[in-house]
């Protein structure tokens, strides 16, 4: 697989990274833990380098299965992982991002993880009671003690960007992005063009939308979150397939998937943009793969873009509690 530098960081990356949340969380019940460690070595074996997890998916079995799978492929590969939540009790309460409880989790995951060194150590989300100049301080001692290499932030807005990038350099801005929620663009993406800063997109398939395998009859397991997104109920999703239909047509004039051309499309549109399309299944990770060497001409993309200008996506990609944790 080709490779990628997220930004000026001088961090390179495979073009298409694993996002390992839904083995073990938010997507229905966790997988089985041997198959999950199996699909990890897979994508190594297929050229993906980039790893992404975090401390508060599961809590903390998704680090643990993500540090025992990528052990005897250390070397090869990119970890990234998260802090910013609270956990008491082992379930999440509300955000923590003191300079104290970073390092405590930054310990906790390199045990996790089994690792001496976390690649890229992201902020999950802004906490608007900790000053993020004192944030990107402590991840700066944290660099600078060889504990982490790179600076990260997650769903930030782009005054926080600009103040913490000021402190530390940030590699990566990792938020949603995708055809059906395309908002980075407006400010998020000059921004980081401007200060020399990677963009990793999660959810580049719309949590699964893109890929043309749901429709408003589909049911979710009742531990899956897309049971509380406003943009999966049944009528928005009858709505929102006019952009599956979208991608369906190039798709089959490319003998491709949709999936494949939503994920070309992205990575077509900046040369430092890693998405990190996440899956628990084999023949979905040699899928999401392939989207890699699918080339989109400038006739194709105008064709994507105008058809995409013409539809109005329905329904928020988060419910009101969790949209209150973005952009700030």
């Amino acid at each position: 697989m080709q490779k990628r530098k997220l930004g000026n960081s001088g961090l390179e990356v495979s073009a298409l990274g694993l996002g390992c949340m839904s083995m073990s969380f938010g997507y229905g019940p966790p997988g089985d833990k041997q198959q999950m460690i199996e699909l990890i070595r897979a994508a190594v074996a297929r050229g993906v380098t980039f790893f992404d997890t975090a401390e508060v998916y599961g809590p903390y079995t998704n680090e643990r299965l993500v540090g025992e799978a990528l052990a005897p492929l250390r070397a090869q590969v990119v970890i990234a992982t998260k802090f910013g939540f609270g956990i008491v009790d082992g379930k999440q309460q509300g955000l923590n991002s003191r300079p104290e409880h970073i390092r405590e989790v930054a310990e906790a995951s390199l045990q996790r993880l089994g690792i001496d060194t976390i690649d890229l150590f992201y902020q999950h989300r802004v906490d608007p009671d900790v000053p993020i100049e004192e944030v990107a301080g402590a991840v700066r001692e944290l660099i600078k003690a060889g504990k982490v290499r790179h600076f990260g932030l997650s769903e930030a807005g782009v005054q926080t960007i600009r103040r913490a990038h000021a402190v530390q350099p940030v590699t990566a801005v990792q938020s949603e992005y995708s055809l059906w929620w395309r908002e980075p663009e407006k400010e998020t993406l000059p921004v980081l063009a401007q200060l020399g800063i990677g963009f990793v997109p999660f959810s580049p398939l719309g949590r699964g939308f893109l890929t043309g395998k749901i429709d408003e009859s589909t049911t979710f397991d009742s531990t899956d979150f897309r049971n509380n997104v406003p943009r999966f109920t049944p009528e928005a999703r009858k709505a929102n397939k006019a952009l599956v239909d979208l991608l369906a047509r190039l798709a089959a004039r490319k003998q491709a998937t949709p999936a494949q051309v939503a994920l070309a499309w992205l990575l077509a549109q900046k040369p430092w943009i890693v998405p990190i399309p996440g899956t628990t299944k084999l023949h979905r990770l040699e899928e999401n793969i392939a989207a890699a060497a699918l080339t989109l001409s400038a006739e194709d993309l105008r064709e994507i873009n105008e058809g995409a200008a013409a539809i109005t996506v329905q329904g928020d990609r988060y419910p009101e509690a969790l949209n209150r944790l973005v952009g700030r």
